[in-house]
């Protein structure tokens, strides 16, 4: 494993080394000490390496990742996995505002608590949530599954097109033209799957299912007030 010492080699220093492997990969394996949370650690990442950072980390970690795996043994700030298209990142911790937004592929899991829009404008990630997430979660989501083994907060799926969100505790609200969806055999598999990829002992029939109404699509005056 090779160990990158950020308080002393710097933040661009990290991500040009980590960036490089796209083109030849010299070492699959590495280690980021003393990130102090520092902001936008382990970017644009697109080879199959595994990098762990040891320590919480500032906005935008791991955004516009493909291919990598990316562990945080801390807690991140706002939009960890931002804009990622495939790959794997795991928050030990809890994460800050909009994780996840507009990402397009991969898995990102949460072994602690999001906060507000957790999986904005999501468009194909799958992000599993161990604790609670905060309001309006999954607005505008448009594809893959949000998994939310704890709690949600207000205006749960505002405006939501056809991601799937699964709950296994309370929702505070739904947002306009979110709504509960049965449970069918299907949503337990990929529920199943999801679980056990994100190392979670949860049961898939503890899980609600909501998702999009699909009455907001296109305009309609009799829905005026619900924009």
């Amino acid at each position: 494993m090779q160990t990158y010492n950020l308080e002393a080699d710097g933040l661009r220093g990290l991500n040009s080394t980590l960036q490089a492997q796209s083109s030849a990969v010299t070492e699959d394996n590495w280690e980021v000490v003393n990130p102090k949370g520092s902001h936008a650690i382990a970017c644009g990442l697109n080879a199959p390496i595994n990098v762990t950072v040891n320590g919480s980390t500032g906005y935008y970690c791991a955004g516009m990742n493909q291919l990598a795996s990316v562990h945080v043994k801390g807690s991140v700030g706002p939009g960890v996995a931002e804009n990622m298209m495939s790959g794997k990142v795991i928050v030990e911790g809890d994460a800050s505002q909009y994780a996840g937004a507009t990402a397009h592929g991969g898995l990102l899991v949460i072994k602690g608590n999001a906060s507000s829009r957790c999986g904005i404008s999501m468009k194909g990630v799958d992000i599993v949530v161990h604790g609670n997430i905060g309001h309006m979660s999954a607005f505008m989501a448009q594809a893959g599954n949000l998994v939310v083994c704890g709690d949600a907060g207000d205006a749960l799926g505002d405006s939501l097109y056809e991601a799937q969100l699964f709950v296994r505790g309370s929702v505070k609200s739904l947002g306009a033209d979110c709504i509960e969806k049965d449970v069918r055999p299907e949503h337990i598999e990929i529920l199943k799957d999801l679980l056990a990829r994100a190392e979670c002992d949860a049961k898939p029939e503890e899980f609600k299912r909501y998702g999009s109404a699909r009455q907001l699509y296109n305009f309609d005056v009799d829905n005026a007030q619900a924009y």
